[in-house]
């Protein structure tokens, strides 16, 4: 019997169980104000229920580099060894300070896809995105302005530009982007962090959000694209060097920085993976509920290929919260 060189069977719903075990061990830090031990909480927990899922991963975006991050570092293998071969993406904590602060937004994260087709960002942090959902694909672009772009989308969407929902962090960076959205008369929904699921809400229905604008992390790119390939949504990328150093070494490798990457780019392929699990509560999920019988989980678990996406809530018993907690589900 041949052996299938690529997946056959739904990853993300395995995946799920990976970002189920991050959030709810992120859980137990919320509002306590160490955004590090959250963090550690949710890598450790990750990575343990990811070592048992039947698939020979390497993470092409992990928690640093090997000697900055003892797991889930770039270029760590992940599974049991078997086929199919796949790339990932983990955050298992977008948000940390949000977590920290016991505010909401903050969720666990993982994309998979198959190997060789998950965009490796290499020494840059940080790209300029925008993202839109299903009706907005084709109307915009990075290189346009916000006003262009607010405007083709707008005429795309049959609204005023006055209606739209336009998604940007908070951050200083952003003040002339935030000058001229307003100057268009667009309204702005800031977040503070947490800008996968902000480029997720501008593909989800009732979420106010159109368009996210800005500059962000280049692997909450990536893995927002895993998800919006599912979800029908398009983004767009663009590398964006900190200083003139890592400009230097990123054209050294061989990136272009002109260059907008679109959303194959990103993940190229149409068979990838995406999971996310609230650890506080979102704009379509619901954080970590705790009661009497255990504690209550919402994710979103989405498939590229087959086009699936599901809301799951899992009720987890109390006799098994202390060892997923700490060991995987």
């Amino acid at each position: 019997m041949q052996i299938p060189a690529e997946p056959d069977r739904n990853l993300a719903l395995e995946m799920v169980r990976v970002t189920e075990a991050a959030a709810i061990a992120a859980s137990h830090w919320v509002g306590r104000g160490d955004k590090n031990s959250a963090d550690g909480a949710a890598v450790d927990a990750m990575r343990r229920v990811l070592g048992s899922v039947s698939m020979d991963a390497v993470v092409v975006i992990g928690e640093g580099e090997k000697d900055e991050a003892p797991m889930l570092f770039n270029g760590e293998r992940i599974g049991d060894g078997r086929p199919p071969k796949m790339d990932i993406a983990v955050d298992p904590v977008d948000g940390t300070t949000l977590t920290a602060k016991g505010r909401n937004g903050a969720v666990a994260v993982i994309a998979l896809s198959e190997a060789g087709s998950m965009f490796n960002p290499g020494p840059c942090v940080y790209m300029d995105k925008i993202a839109v959902g299903p009706k907005g694909r084709g109307t915009v672009s990075l290189d346009l302005s916000p006003t262009e772009n607010l405007r083709n989308l707008a005429k795309k969407l049959g609204k005023d530009v006055a209606d739209l929902g336009v998604v940007i962090l908070d951050r200083d960076r952003h003040s002339d982007l935030m000058d001229e959205v307003r100057s268009t008369g667009a309204r702005i929904l800031s977040i503070t962090d947490g800008d996968v699921a902000g480029a997720i809400s501008t593909a989800w229905p009732d979420s106010g959000a159109d368009i996210l604008l800005g500059t962000g992390g280049t692997p909450e790119g990536v893995i927002a694209a895993a998800a919006l390939k599912g979800l029908g949504g398009e983004i767009q990328g663009r590398l964006f060097a900190r200083d003139a150093a890592e400009a230097d070494a990123a054209r050294a490798l061989g990136y272009d920085l002109n260059k907008i990457l679109s959303i194959d780019d990103l993940v190229a392929g149409d068979n990838c993976f995406f999971s996310m699990t609230a650890i506080t509560d979102g704009d379509f999920l619901r954080g970590v509920r705790y009661h009497d019988f255990g504690a209550t989980t919402q994710s979103l678990v989405v498939r590229s290929k087959s086009g699936t996406v599901r809301i799951v809530e899992t009720i987890h018993r109390h006799n098994n919260l202390t060892e997923f907690s700490h060991s995987g589900l």
